[in-house]
């Protein structure tokens, strides 16, 4: 019944304006129950309708925590305005692993979307779990990544948990549902107000130990989420972007007032605490004399570029090319940026 309770409170316009918070109202009345009792409460709703509704929810697999629960995930509940309601399917309880927000730009680069479902893959990888907002974008490429690992993954809706906003992503939450949760501070029923977003943005951070923005522009809205974020005491990182794109402005800025770049995917790891996974002994290919000298020259130098290569080895550009794409192939070097280093 106190589950019941729990719903006629959370429907109050004090409540759903956040009036009340903390744990106040059970500094207050003691529960939900009491605080209908006390009269000095008022609701749209009535005990029936809160019934009714719960009967609903129940039929609908939808479940709802409050703010006093264990159940309640502990980190969210520590942060300034945590909601008093929490409305879920699937496995909560993942909440309380190492989590990472990551997030970023709806109108996302290819870059990005790499750069967010690559971090969101190796973090599920090495054990984290990947909140995010399920929106297009950056979002959906984070769940994503994380689903391809094999881990776990919990989307903070900015509506009911019984639509899927976007709808385009329903079959993303079905996985996400198999495999972590969507989570809403918003009653089931409720639109994908451009309102609500903004607000969901804290449950998102809260829930997180970092956040990580994959890329953003200076209007992005996953940029209230790091802000949100700091004030929260969570550590921000940011993934450094071209200066000619405008989708990278937002992240560059964030590096620069303070957020910790992330040069590669391990940074996220160790940032985390997590423990690096050892990678799995593999055969080393046979090598020409000319493949090997290229390796051991890198192995001396760390990564160059195909010019100092040229220069420290005097072949010419075509032979250092060659060599490099058959070596790439065989899984021994990598290149980016006009860089050429070493595989892990």
């Amino acid at each position: 019944m106190d589950q019941v309770m729990d719903l006629w409170l959370a429907a109050t316009p004090d409540v759903r304006g956040r009036k009340w918070g903390r744990g106040e109202i059970l500094l207050t009345f003691g529960s939900a129950r009491e605080a209908f009792l006390s009269g000095q409460i008022k609701s749209p709703i009535t005990e029936d309708d809160a019934q009714k509704k719960a009967q609903a929810m129940q039929k609908k697999g939808i479940h709802w925590v409050n703010f006093t629960e264990e159940e309640y995930p502990s980190l969210l509940r520590d942060i300034p305005d945590p909601p008093w309601l929490l409305y879920f399917r699937g496995d909560i309880s993942c909440c309380e692993d190492v989590c990472v927000g990551i997030v970023g730009s709806r109108k996302i680069s290819p870059y990005g979307k790499w750069a967010a479902h690559h971090l969101a893959e190796t973090a599920a990888s090495h054990g984290a779990v990947v909140v995010s907002g399920m929106a297009l974008g950056a979002d959906t490429a984070a769940h994503e990544g994380a689903l391809a690992a094999g881990g776990k993954t919990v989307a903070v809706f900015g509506c009911g948990i019984d639509l899927c906003y976007p709808p385009s992503n329903e079959k993303l939450m079905e996985r996400i549902l198999e495999e972590g949760a969507v989570i809403s501070e918003y009653p089931p029923g409720t639109p994908g107000f451009p309102f609500n977003f903004p607000v969901r943005n804290r449950i998102v951070s809260g829930l997180s130990h970092a956040v990580v923005v994959a890329e953003a522009g200076l209007s992005s809205g996953s940029l209230i989420t790091a802000e949100l974020a700091v004030t929260q005491g969570r550590e921000v990182l940011a993934v450094p972007g071209n200066i000619n794109q405008p989708t990278s402005i937002g992240t560059n800025k964030l590096i620069q007032d303070g957020a910790t770049p992330l040069v590669t995917a391990m940074d996220l790891v160790e940032a985390l605490g997590l423990k690096k996974k050892k990678a799995p002994a593999r055969r080393i290919p046979e090598l020409s004399s000319e493949e090997r000298d290229l390796v051991d020259r890198l192995a001396e130098n760390g990564e160059m570029t195909r010019d100092q290569l040229c220069r420290l080895t005097g072949r010419k550009p075509s032979e250092i090319n060659a060599l490099v794409t058959v070596l790439e192939m065989k899984g021994i070097l990598h290149s980016s940026i006009g860089k050429i280093f070493l595989a892990n």
